[in-house]
């Protein structure tokens, strides 16, 4: 299997209310994919970060760059679907250092290309994230911004709510 390149632009942000964030996808159609069980290992790498996602949903190797910026920022993504996540996981432990293990149960959503997630972290609590996702070419951050911004409209996301770290960040934060 190949990597596969994408743009996201994307939000994370605080959820007082998962439940009602889910009646609100639900209402306007997102098509529900299920609930995943999720275990992020991150590892250190020199730029960037990395992170073997393991779920019985998800399970991706996947690389990114992003800003920590509050609000709707730009990544760069690229993407590797492991046959054999157990079997990756352990040459990647042995060959890097892990930083921190995130797990998570995430409800996903589509909404066309904007996958939104609503999340219970352990020891963070409930957060929502926004996808809107996109193939590289010209113009496509303008555009998965204003389809990101509409999405948190339409979920009722106000500024004051947006989260500028990751998962991985605020769990490493907790633990110093």
């Amino acid at each position: 299997m190949s990597a596969e390149s994408k743009v996201n632009v994307e939000i994370k942000a605080h959820c007082d209310d998962p439940e009602g964030v889910c009646d609100r996808l639900k209402s306007a159609g997102a098509r529900y994919v299920g609930l995943d069980h999720q275990t992020d290992t991150y590892f250190r790498v020199r730029e960037g970060r990395l992170k073997l996602r393991e779920g019985n949903i998800e399970n991706t190797l996947i690389y990114y760059r992003r800003g920590d910026e509050a609000g709707p920022r730009p990544s760069f993504v690229r993407l590797y679907h492991p046959p054999d996540p157990e079997g990756l996981r352990a040459l990647l432990v042995e060959a890097l250092r892990v930083e921190v293990v995130v797990k998570k149960a995430r409800h996903i959503y589509f909404l066309s290309n904007v996958k939104v997630h609503v999340d219970s972290v352990e020891g963070l609590g409930h957060f929502l994230e926004i996808e809107a996702i996109g193939d590289p070419g010209p113009d496509v951050e303008a555009v998965l911004e204003q389809q990101c911004r509409r999405t948190m409209s339409l979920l009722g996301v106000e500024d004051d709510q947006l989260v500028d770290r990751s998962y991985s960040d605020m769990l490493a934060e907790i633990r110093r």
